[in-house]
């Protein structure tokens, strides 16, 4: 009998900046596949805890080279991310491993199934490639550098496939990062309240332009060991295709929440590590549902959600969020005493109208101390109002430019902190409509009032989307701050019927002094900020202008047909429409 061959080695070891790297170490699917990862230890023997990510955006590939317009201005924002760091071996989305070697642990970079130098079929977000996550981590507690115990860590991507394998735990598997990570396949990323979002063609097109394995020259060169990021093989146009699932053509097969969707989603019932899940207020269209509603529906021993703002990634890599997962991984991964179980169970950093942030803690969220107030919408004076409204009135917008605008001064300071919903009743001239809610407010002398969000420079209050004919929702799950929809088929409108919907609009927060002006616009497009169309950047392939690449414009998804009608909103004690506003105590 032959014996078994000897495992395929790392294509070279170095030993660089206090760190032992082993480049390209292969780790084998229990299909066969070989994946391919790096792994950054520390030089001197022992047994570690482990930082794993997964993903299809080329582990050889650095930061400063693939993003350098992000790379210049976190580190300008945030010059401590270079403390202690050459920032040579930062990687986007991803851990830098000369901020956590020295501390004692080991990270762990695998490129996913058919991307970076893991050949394969792209599948992204597959049960495939959830198993193959679920074998790295195995794989690195069996190693012997490893203490058993490994953490997950990363932003986006890298956040939104640990929901997934959470979902069905490793047995080495003992916490979790969920750094701006969308959680529901439907809700979150591909249909916003049963709207096709656009960022599917944005987001595919650039990953398989710029990380599918196969690219050859075209995916670049790792500047430490000289191989090819995307594979050693260079594959025609036809293989590379034949070598993906086409995402963006599969979500419009897929216009309802089935089985395609169900499958891509993860069951966080049944999710028992330790969770910090760490939002942006500004994650408008893709991550901040995610780490709210993840924290909310996940079944984990022990659970935490913190709330920042700024852009999609510098908090991951500043003091602030160093700390923090430090802090987290110390305890869960090490057994230290790092004063974490002193850690609010909600920490939000709320939002100022200057960018400035103020504290709010809790025990859970929403607060419990949220004191849910109405501010009833009158469509006589296009107003919010306190008290409900008792005449009846109507009004309307035709097109799909159309919009109309209800707004409410404050007579006193007011801060808001969690989820909005809000409850119309409408009409359509046509078989359906698509709604567009848009959260804002203005300062005393009418300039609004915008934010740096994830990914955009003037993103609004808040957003919600919901097409009128998904307006059936799912009753185990609703609730009157959150409206959740079903959106498993389609009720097609009668023109001439007043029909009652109830719109989630995404979590927010934000203090208004007295006399600024908070508004509720109901539109049948994306939000456009006036002046956003002057700070478009040249080296994006779509302008970003207020909504990001979050964008529900396709025209199939959106037939004039049905989408060029009158929408028609009713106010008053008969049809008493409203938003719902979380308002916190001072």
């Amino acid at each position: 009998m032959s014996e078994n061959p000897a495992p395929p080695e790392p294509f070279r070891v170095d030993v660089h900046d206090g760190m032992t790297i082993e480049w390209d170490v292969p780790i084998q699917a229990d299909d066969g596949a070989m994946l391919r990862a790096d792994v950054f230890r520390p030089t001197r023997p022992g047994a570690y805890p482990v930082l794993l990510a997964y993903g299809p955006y080329g582990k050889g590939r650095p930061f400063q080279d693939s993003w350098p317009t992000e790379w210049h201005k976190l580190v300008a924002d945030h010059p401590e991310v270079l403390g202690g760091s050459t920032g040579r071996y930062q990687v986007f989305e991803l851990p830098d491993p000369e901020k956590w070697v020295p501390d004692g642990y080991v990270c762990v970079r695998v490129d996913s199934r058919g991307a970076g130098r893991s050949p394969g079929i792209l599948d992204p977000f597959s049960e495939r490639e959830t198993q193959d996550l679920y074998e790295c981590i195995e794989w690195a507690a069996r190693q012997p550098w490893s203490n058993g115990r490994v953490g997950l860590s990363g932003i986006s991507y890298f956040a939104m496939n640990q929901w997934r394998v959470a979902a069905a735990p490793p047995p080495h598997l003992s916490a979790i990062c969920v750094w701006e990570g969308a959680a529901d396949w439907y809700r979150d990323i591909t249909h916003h309240g049963g709207i096709l979002s656009t960022f599917i063609d944005f987001w595919y097109g650039a990953l398989i332009c710029g990380s599918q394995y196969g690219l050859g020259e075209k995916g670049g060169r790792n500047p430490h060991t000289g191989q090819l990021v995307c594979g050693d093989e260079t594959l025609t146009d036809q293989q590379l295709a034949e070598n993906r699932v086409d995402l963006r053509k599969v979500a419009r097969q897929h216009p309802l929440l089935d089985d395609h969707h169900r499958r891509r989603t993860a069951d966080l019932s049944k999710a028992t590590v330790p969770l910090l899940s760490a939002g942006n207020w500004g994650g408008l269209g893709l991550h901040l549902r995610g780490n709210t509603r993840g924290f909310e529906l996940a079944a984990f021993r022990g659970k935490w959600l913190t709330m920042h703002n700024e852009h999609h990634l510098p908090l991951f890599y500043a003091q602030y969020g160093l700390d923090l997962q430090k802090r987290f991984f110390g305890h869960y991964l090490k057994g230290e005493e790092t004063g974490w179980t002193a850690q609010p169970r909600v920490h939000l950093l709320t939002r100022h109208e200057d960018g400035s942030t103020s504290e709010r803690t809790g025990a859970d969220w929403p607060l419990p101390d949220t004191a849910w107030t109405p501010l009833h919408l009158d469509a006589n004076n296009a107003s919010l109002c306190p008290e409900p409204v008792p005449d009846a009135g109507s009004t309307s917008y035709t097109g799909k430019e159309g919009r109309i605008n209800f707004t409410y001064r404050c007579p006193d300071d007011m801060e808001i902190a969690g989820p909005v919903a809000a409850k119309l009743f409408i009409e359509s001239s046509t078989a359906d409509a698509d709604l567009f809610l848009v959260l804002r407010a203005f300062r005393p002398d009418g300039t609004e009032i915008v934010f740096e969000g994830a990914n955009d420079h003037h993103v609004p209050i808040s957003q919600g989307w919901l097409r009128a004919s998904h307006r059936a929702l799912d009753t185990a799950q609703s609730r009157p701050h959150l409206p959740v929809h079903r959106h498993d088929h389609a009720e097609p409108l009668t023109p001439g019927i007043v029909y009652e919907l109830d719109v989630e609009i995404w979590p927010t927060s934000l203090h208004l002094a007295a006399g600024h002006t908070l508004a509720l616009d109901v539109q049948a497009h994306d939000y456009i900020h006036p002046g956003a169309v002057d700070h478009v950047r040249p080296d994006l392939a779509i302008p970003f202008t207020g909504s990001g690449p979050f964008l529900h414009h396709d025209p199939a998804d959106r037939p004039d047909d049905t989408h060029q009608g009158t929408v028609t909103l009713h106010t008053g004690a008969q049809h008493p429409s409203q938003l719902l506003l979380p308002v916190l105590s001072a």
